[in-house]
């Protein structure tokens, strides 16, 4: 299915969950936000959320400075 990622779109299989997307970016989830179609998915609900082809998906990495 496709899938757009922070803007680039990507193809994933059906039934990926956004905890598997995130993971099979090489991502590292502890202390990033994501969203589905402009909504915001809760971390603890990564694994329970089934990604659709044409889903949007925004993934926000803070990092700390100074």
């Amino acid at each position: 299915m496709k899938i757009k990622v922070n803007g680039e779109n990507r193809e994933f299989a059906e039934a990926t969950t956004l905890q598997q997307m995130i993971q099979s970016l090489g991502l590292e989830s502890k202390v990033m936000a994501a969203a589905v179609n402009m909504e915001i998915v809760k971390q603890d609900a990564w694994d329970k959320a089934v990604l659709n082809d044409g889903d949007t998906i925004e993934l926000l990495d803070f990092v700390g400075g100074g």
